[in-house]
């Protein structure tokens, strides 16, 4: 449905403060009802108050007559953060992770390191053998990995 990926557009860019963006829009059907995701995301991370703004006004889209038509009465909005387990694989979603552990396969060959700088075209690794840098045409998806034990000095990095 490109409409509704436009009324969403439109509702999260007036509800929220501009940087915030509309990562994705999707329906499925769960049963008799539809479920419609969807994620935002923004260079300071998306907050409570960020879901909170957002499902608002984009259930209020939603319930327009001509839409309401489409989607049926019955459906379940939920508005998300991309989270971690999201690919790595704009620039956006690289300068986003700034500061974070990756694994990515880089021109051929696999890589673990954090995430040290970022432009519109390369994305520089600060790992084991020091920083590397990468065009973005030779990363496949980068992988945040999850760290429970990062010291608060480096985690003051980001």
């Amino acid at each position: 449905m490109p409409e509704l990926h436009a009324v969403v557009l439109e509702a999260v860019a007036n509800a929220l403060e501009p940087g915030v963006d509309l990562e994705a829009v999707d329906v499925r059907a769960a049963g008799r009802r539809k479920i419609v995701r969807v994620v935002i995301d923004s260079d300071g991370g998306i907050d409570l108050d960020h879901i909170a703004a957002a499902s608002q006004a984009i259930s209020v889209a939603l319930d327009a007559p001509d839409l309401e038509a489409r989607l049926g009465e019955n459906y379940v909005l939920e508005v998300t953060s991309p989270g971690v387990d999201r690919p790595l694989t704009t620039p956006t979603h690289w300068r986003r992770a700034r500061g974070r552990l990756v694994q990515v396969v880089a021109a051929g060959d696999p890589v673990t390191g954090r995430i040290a700088q970022v432009d519109d075209s390369h994305v520089t690794l600060e790992t084991t053998v020091g920083q590397v840098t990468f065009a973005f045409g030779d990363l496949g998806p980068g992988t945040i990995q999850i760290e429970f034990n990062r010291t608060s000095a480096s985690a003051d990095d980001e």
